[in-house]
C-alpha cells in the first residue's frame, strides 16, 4: 500500500471452531479494505497474535475453550488500549452482551450475519463507530430502558410497582382523575395508593411527593 492509497485494516479473527473462522477469513479477504493477518483459537492464542501482528481489529466469539472471549477481549484491550473488538456469537443472551460492551467491545454481531453486514460492521467498528445486530441493538435500548427505571427503584424500595406507576404519573403533572383514567381504575383506587406513597415515604402532602420523585428521576414521561 503507498501512502496515498486507502487506508487497508489489519483483523484478526478469534474462533475455536477452524471451518467458522476459514469462511469468515476468505469472506473478509476479499474485501480490498481489509487484511487477515491472522487467526486464533484461543484467548491466549488471540494476545499472543495481537502482540505479534498488531491488527486494527479484533473479531471476537464468545465461547471459546479456556478463556472466555469476554476475558480476552478485556485483557486484549488492557494490553492494547488502541485496539478495537468486535464480538461475532451466537449467544443472545443479555447478560452476554452488557459483558461484552463493559470489557470495552466495539459492536456486537450475531453469527447469523450475512456477509454485507458483517463488512459493514468491520468498516464501522474499524473508524471508530459502534454496531449492533437490529436484534440485538433492541435488546439493547430495552435493557438502557430498564436501567435508567432502576435508580427511582433503588430510591423507593417501599414502594409497590403501581405505586410507583402512579408516583411517576403524579411527578409528570397528572391529576388524580387522569391517572385513574390512564390507569383503567377508579380514582377512589388511586386515592388509596396516593394515601400509601405518603405514608411510606413520609411526606405530608402532594406537592412533596414530586419533588421526592423527581429528584429521583421520574416525571420524565
Amino acid at each position: 500500500m503507498s501512502e496515498t492509497g486507502p487506508r487497508v485494516w489489519r483483523v484478526l479473527l478469534v474462533d475455536d471452531h477452524p471451518l467458522f473462522r476459514e469462511g469468515l477469513a476468505a469472506a473478509v479477504g476479499l474485501d480490498a479494505e481489509f487484511d487477515v493477518v491472522a487467526q486464533a483459537a484461543t484467548g491466549q492464542e488471540a494476545l499472543a497474535e495481537t502482540a505479534r501482528t498488531a491488527p486494527d481489529l479484533v473479531v471476537m466469539d464468545l465461547n471459546l475453550p479456556g478463556q472466555s472471549g469476554i476475558e480476552a477481549t478485556r485483557d486484549l484491550l488492557r494490553a492494547h488500549p488502541g485496539i478495537r473488538v468486535l464480538v461475532m456469537t451466537m449467544s443472545e443472551d443479555d447478560d452476554n452482551l452488557l459483558a461484552a460492551i463493559r470489557a470495552g467491545a466495539r459492536g456486537y454481531l450475531l453469527k447469523g450475519a450475512v456477509r454485507e453486514e458483517i463488512l459493514l460492521a468491520l468498516r464501522t467498528v474499524c473508524r471508530g463507530g459502534a454496531v449492533f445486530s437490529p436484534h440485538m441493538a433492541e435488546r439493547l435500548t430495552r435493557l438502557f430502558a430498564a436501567f435508567t427505571a432502576a435508580p427511582a427503584k433503588e430510591a423507593f424500595p417501599t414502594l409497590t410497582a403501581r405505586e410507583r406507576e402512579i408516583l411517576d404519573l403524579l411527578a409528570q403533572g397528572l391529576g388524580y382523575r387522569q391517572i385513574a383514567q390512564r390507569l383503567f381504575v377508579t380514582d377512589k383506587t388511586v386515592r388509596n395508593h396516593v394515601g400509601s406513597i405518603f405514608a411510606k415515604l413520609r411526606v405530608p402532602d402532594r406537592a412533596a411527593a414530586i419533588v421526592r420523585a423527581r429528584d429521583a428521576g421520574l416525571g420524565s414521561g
